[in-house]
């Protein structure tokens, strides 16, 4: 069974896809604006321990804060 994972405890290389977004309206229709959506493919770019996670949804790059990222549900691929 895949299991579900934040988007924050991915690494660099890894890839997901989008399940679930935990937020509300704002938070969920500003990351829909971005191309982040259930059902979308993210790639982690980068990591950094003290600042944002850089991730690849189809051609655009995104830098999305620590909190974010952790309330974005995904599945590894």
């Amino acid at each position: 069974m895949d299991m579900i994972v934040p988007l924050l405890s991915l690494a660099p290389g890894e890839r997901a896809i989008v399940v679930d977004l935990r937020g509300g309206p704002n938070f969920r229709s500003r990351l829909y604006a971005m191309g982040l959506a259930p059902g979308a493919v993210v790639q982690v770019v980068s990591v950094y321990p003290r600042g944002p996670v850089i991730i690849q949804v189809g051609g655009t790059r995104l830098a999305l804060g620590r909190g974010m990222a952790a309330r974005v549900l995904v599945r590894r691929l």
